[in-house]
């Protein structure tokens, strides 16, 4: 995986509005598969090529949530990192991940609700120049003065 910046935390107090951190990730048969091990979707369209190939898709693609899930490293690794609670997540899926493709995953803080330690995330993944899901995240932030 590849980000653009370490590990760690921002603090509510740190965060400012239009902040971005993304990481790259080359999504592999073996993610796809530990997948569908870990969440117990074995959806063929995931696991079959031949299945796959006779749906819309003309062959295998990633679980949506494991695409997803590329999100939640983002923002429970970098921004705001450590100590951050997912409250929701709204997601649009737009264009199959396939076995092989590079995403980019990316979140950018669109509000910051200091008092209620709330944030707003522009939530995007996109391989190559075609946008694979889109959405928006609320999450409770760490702080300084609380944790």
């Amino acid at each position: 995986m590849l980000d653009n910046l370490p590990r760690g935390t921002i603090c509510i107090e740190d965060l400012e509005i239009g902040m971005t951190r993304h990481l790259d990730k080359t999504v592999t048969d073996t993610d796809i598969e530990m997948f569908a091990e870990v969440s117990t979707d074995r959806n063929p369209v995931h696991l079959d090529e031949a299945y796959a190939r006779e749906t819309m898709f003309h062959g295998r693609i990633a679980h949506g949530m494991l695409t997803a899930g590329l999100i939640s490293a983002v923002i429970g690794e970098q921004l705001p990192g450590h100590g951050t609670v997912y409250l929701g997540q709204t997601l649009k899926f737009m264009a199959p991940v396939r076995p092989g493709d590079r995403v980019h995953a990316e979140v950018r803080v669109t509000a910051i609700d200091h008092a209620r330690r709330r944030v707003t995330l522009e939530t995007l993944c996109s391989v190559g120049d075609t946008v694979v899901l889109k959405g928006e995240a609320t999450v409770l932030a760490p702080s300084r003065k609380f944790d």
